[in-house]
């Protein structure tokens, strides 16, 4: 397992389905690649964001939406990871 440093955060990608709730498969489905599931997060209990110390949010588990094009996407036995800096991520989706 890869176990992220400092407050940087592992990230799982979602796949996308073309499938609806409801058993309906579409042709064409919009893919949300910019959200993912928290998969580790560093023993860091703090994240310095602009000059301001907050308490690391995040455990593993949460569904993140994050900033696109950021963090470093890695593929670890078939599965897909993005690790990226914890003030990145934009918000938790409940």
């Amino acid at each position: 397992m890869i176990k992220p440093l400092y407050d940087n955060v592992l990230l799982k990608k979602e796949k996308a389905s073309n499938e609806t709730k409801s058993g309906l498969i579409l042709s064409q489905k919009e893919k949300n690649e910019d959200y993912a599931v928290v998969a580790a997060v560093s023993e860091c209990k703090e994240v310095k964001i602009h000059d301001h110390v907050y308490e690391m949010p995040l455990k593993v588990g949460d569904k993140v939406m994050y900033k696109k094009y950021s963090g470093t996407e890695i593929k670890d036995n078939d599965e897909e990871f993005i690790l990226i800096n914890a003030q990145d991520i934009l918000a938790v989706v409940e």
